[in-house]
């Protein structure tokens, strides 16, 4: 898959600093929120590829899409959002918090597949990808844990080409994925998991997954 352009949904923590990692990386990259106005500093970080607009603007755009919003988000994206996420690789960042997202966090958590399994459940017809949720945003803006080593990004999908494209963005910026499995095994890397927010390198996950060394190779 030839991936140039990603559109990104929600340009916080996670999503801004991903933007701007894949931007130096040399990929175009067009933010979006709710107030795309305020997204300038975040252009100017990501470099000359990089632009912000509106969010059917950044789905239309990418040929991956990354969604970095709270779980409490989902509620606000429209009908029409949603249909433009319809066939669309989709890289789900989101993480579920009951004491900020309210009700839909507690779904979430209670959904026998985990996170990835709900998110496509909110998103039909998109084809989800979980990754990029197990990492801080000052750890991941490094790409390095304290001890040097790349940060190892758990990643999960019921798509192949999803799962390549996640592989690729995650090498591309300096990290190092490992892939985990079908989009239910999203839920062994959901908050509170052993790896969650650990900034471990693909060996220790590898190792806290019961994983076979270099598995996805």
């Amino acid at each position: 898959m030839n991936i140039r352009k990603i559109g990104i949904v929600g340009s916080g923590h996670i999503g801004g600093t991903l933007g701007i990692l894949l931007g130096k990386a040399g990929y175009e990259v067009f933010f979006s929120s709710r107030h795309p106005e305020a997204l300038q500093d975040l252009v100017k970080k990501a470099g000359p590829k990089a632009r912000a607009g509106s969010v059917r603007e950044a789905i239309a755009f990418g040929d991956v899409v990354l969604v970095s919003i709270p779980m409490k988000a989902f509620h606000d994206l429209d009908a029409a959002t949603k249909d433009a996420l319809k066939g669309k690789i989709v890289i789900d960042t989101s993480n579920p918090y009951p004491e900020r997202d309210g009700q839909i966090a507690e779904e979430a958590k209670r959904h026998p597949g985990g996170t990835g399994p709900f998110v496509a459940r909110l998103l039909p017809g998109a084809r989800i990808v979980r990754a990029f949720n197990t990492v801080y945003f000052d750890d991941l803006r490094k790409t390095v844990n304290k001890k040097g080593e790349r940060i190892g990004i758990p990643i999960a999908s019921d798509d192949e080409e999803g799962l390549a494209a996640a592989m690729e963005l995650a090498e591309n910026v300096g990290l190092e994925p490992v892939v985990v499995g079908g989009l239910s095994t999203s839920k062994q890397f959901d908050v509170g998991s052993a790896v969650y927010t650990t900034s471990a390198p693909a060996r220790e996950l590898r190792e806290k997954l019961h994983l076979k060394e270099k598995a996805e190779a």
